[in-house]
């Protein structure tokens, strides 16, 4: 027996069962770097980002950004499979290949590549019979990888429709946001529309909507860190996006707007600040602190387009930095998510009026509402 490719063969397949467990069964944020899920999606993500930039055209680059979160997913699920099978096939040569081979029954010994195909065959519950462990050591491993190897199968049946439901519900709240703030989204919209609506009663209900769409977005995306990954079905939107509109908003609010309420926005942007925080942190972003989405000229443009709407913005020394101070505390952590995932920021305001995705149509060539 080789001690040596014992405890090889045992620490791989632990590392492997572990990660898993970490990746699909527990519901917590997994603060370490190394770890086998996140070294596998941070190598493949740069490598995929490397070829996307090499595309010129955007729509051309985004429909290819789209395809690696599904493709991401296929690729773990195949990297812990192989890793498992690779650890059990060690484990088998550790206790000398104990196994029966056509070549073994012709006086041939067991190969490292028989003891390969004997641990994928009985990982994968497919038991053709022609290569069979004949030892006890042997046949206790090939007992454990089939019940690990079912076990496994059934987790990942589990897991994905559960992924694929967190997606969901994620892209149906997103996708409404389009009539409300526009295409991209931005948070001077949403108030103007109210605003040159005529009411401003359904401030509140949608900031209460939107909290508790970031707090579902946290919990999801801490559990599942690869639903990041996946781009939503429109260009111009996405879960980024959205976020940084709500905390926009909330933050254009507690900074001051008469006859606004604030609370509801307090209690949106805290959510969806901790939401930022967090998942900036799932993803192991750098801190960008040198962006500024708001000029000052900017931030004058945005008072008069939303004066111009009927509102009134309170301009003060004390706003300002009311607002400064909310922009510090978010902005640096969705500039790092921005660069990272290759999903542009949401402007503050909208500089003309523009064509919402809802008001668009492919098959009538400038066809619009």
């Amino acid at each position: 027996m080789s001690f040596v490719a014992l405890i090889v063969g045992l620490a791989l397949a632990a590392i492997v069962l572990w990660d898993a467990f970490e990746t699909v069964v527990l519901p917590r944020t997994i603060s370490r770097r190394i770890r086998l899920a996140a070294l596998y999606l941070h190598g493949t993500w740069t490598t995929w980002k490397r070829i996307a930039c090499s595309l010129t055209s955007e729509g051309r680059r985004e429909r290819f950004l789209a395809i690696y979160g599904p493709l991401s997913l296929l690729g773990l699920v195949a990297v812990w499979a192989a890793g498992l099978i690779l650890a059990f096939a060690v484990l088998q040569w550790s206790f000398g290949s104990q196994l029966t081979t056509p070549d073994r029954s012709r006086g041939g010994p067991a190969r490292f590549v028989d003891d390969l195909y004997m641990s994928g065959t009985t990982f994968f519950t497919i038991g053709l019979g022609d290569v069979h462990p004949f030892g006890t050591a042997a046949r206790i491993l090939t007992a454990a990888e089939g019940g690990t190897g079912f076990a496994f199968l059934a987790l990942v049946i589990a897991y994905f429709p559960v992924v694929y439901q967190a997606f969901s519900r994620r892209e149906v709240q997103l996708t409404l946001l389009d009539a409300w703030a526009g295409s991209p989204p931005s948070a001077a919209e949403v108030l103007r529309r109210l605003s040159t609506a005529g009411d401003l009663r359904p401030l509140d209900q949608f900031l209460r909507d939107w909290e508790y769409w970031c707090s579902e977005l946290l919990e999801s995306h801490i559990s599942y860190p690869v639903l990041g990954y996946f781009r939503s079905q429109h260009q111009r939107q996405s879960w980024l996006s959205a976020l940084s509109t709500m905390l926009d908003l909330s933050a254009i609010i507690e900074a001051g707007i008469d006859d606004v309420p604030r609370w509801q926005a307090h209690a949106t942007f805290a959510i969806a600040r901790h939401a930022a925080v967090d998942l900036s942190q799932v993803f192991h972003v750098r801190y960008d602190a040198s962006r500024d989405r708001l000029p000052r000229a900017d931030l004058e443009h945005l008072r008069e387009q939303l004066r111009a709407a009927g509102l009134r913005p309170q301009s003060s020394p004390d706003a300002d930095a009311r607002l400064e101070e909310l922009r510090r505390s978010y902005e640096p952590y969705i500039a790092g998510l921005s660069e990272w995932l290759m999903m542009p920021l949401p402007p503050w305001w909208r500089p003309q009026p523009g064509r919402d995705n809802w008001q668009t149509s492919p098959k009538r060539d400038g066809a619009h509402l």
